[in-house]
């Protein structure tokens, strides 16, 4: 029988971290353990958390779901897919737990040439939102470290700042040195996105993730055949559970894109039929993080390494927190690296086992 329980453990933000629903000092992130009574101490570990005003289960007795998970494992119940979809970030935790678990604990997921330290992911460097200025700062410094693609947060300051850094970017690094990618998180009104993003495509963007706010099918159907630039859906995805209504969605908006952030959708299996629907109708999609410490963004990185997308990944937000959990992961010249001599250190977080 399984044996489970759960820690939470609150990770500061090194820089606030501005996005277009405002600005995150700190967030709650809960460790699900898993073990078998046979087996103990191994056990294994996966990662939920939400995201105030994005993820589905940003809900109230959200902690209390975990504790109702733990407590109907420790009895020897079955845990109903059904409820699993109303807690996203839960289902992602329990899938990774599980996962870990039957690999012998040691947070090696999969088997892959990313988790031997052979071979590591390309990434792309993020752009929080903020004043001109510090967005120029850290610009600089992405480039600096080496980053070829970039990711800049749009609309949270005024649109004619946000169109005179990127101009300032691209005046220092041409397209074929430095790919910019845009990510609006639903900030643009439906009414002028298509003038704006006419404006952008001055500057050779990549794409430009999630324009509209989700829901607007129809607005955003059209922004897809109409935009100067590729648009990939991101908020789009979240909250639908149902196959049909997923290839549905796929299917009338076209989108050139789709954004896979396993946290927010449920997990890999949701995920991965994300990827299929995408590919049926003729959209490229890449893997992006969503706030996760090293322990989810682990089981994301690793997962990621087996669908062999040779995009640039959204997976650098490793270094975002003060306290962090000490991980083999590491972010060099542009890629994510695991460093299987470095060990993993949970210390911070007071795991020890399961009692």
């Amino acid at each position: 029988m399984l044996k489970a329980t759960y820690h939470r453990h609150t990770l500061f933000f090194r820089k606030p971290a501005g996005t277009s629903r405002g600005v995150l000092l700190h967030r709650n992130a809960y460790f699900l353990l898993i073990a078998d009574n046979g087996i103990d101490p191994v056990y294994g570990i996966g990662e939920c958390g939400t995201i105030p005003g994005l993820s589905f289960d940003d809900k109230p007795d959200y902690e209390s779901a975990i504790e109702l998970l733990c407590r109907e494992l420790n009895r020897g119940n079955t845990i109903k897919k059904q409820w699993l979809e109303n807690w996203p970030s839960i289902a992602f935790a329990f899938e990774t737990a599980l996962l870990d678990l039957k690999q012998g604990g040691n947070k090696l997921l999969f088997n892959t040439t990313f988790s031997t330290g052979q071979k590591p992911l390309p990434i792309n460097g993020l752009i929080w939102m903020g004043n001109p200025d510090e967005m120029l700062q850290q610009i600089d410094e992405k480039i600096a470290s080496g980053f070829s693609v970039i990711k800049i947060k749009v609309g949270a300051i005024d649109f004619n700042e946000e169109l005179n850094l990127i101009r300032h970017i691209r005046s220092h690094f041409p397209e074929k040195q430095i790919t910019i990618r845009l990510d609006a998180n639903g900030a643009f009104e439906t009414t002028d996105a298509i003038k704006k993003i006419e404006k952008l495509s001055a500057f050779s963007i990549h794409s430009i993730e999630q324009p509209i706010k989700a829901g607007n099918i129809k607005a955003m159907a059209d922004l897809c055949r109409n935009s100067a630039i590729p648009i990939a859906l991101d908020e789009e995805l979240i909250g639908i559970t149902n196959p049909a209504t997923r290839e549905k969605l796929i299917e009338t908006i076209l989108p050139q894109y789709i954004i896979l952030k396993p946290t927010l959708l449920g997990g890999f299996e949701n995920s991965e039929a994300w990827i299929r629907h995408a590919e049926t109708y003729g959209a490229g999609w890449w893997i992006t993080s969503a706030l996760e410490s090293n322990i989810g963004l682990n089981a994301i990185a690793q997962w990621t390494a087996t669908l062999n997308n040779p995009l640039p990944q959204g997976l650098g937000t490793g270094s975002l927190y003060t306290n962090n959990i000490p991980s083999p992961l590491k972010v060099e010249d542009g890629f994510l690296h695991y460093k299987p001599e470095q060990p993993w250190d949970l210390s911070l977080t007071g795991i020890k086992k399961i009692n």
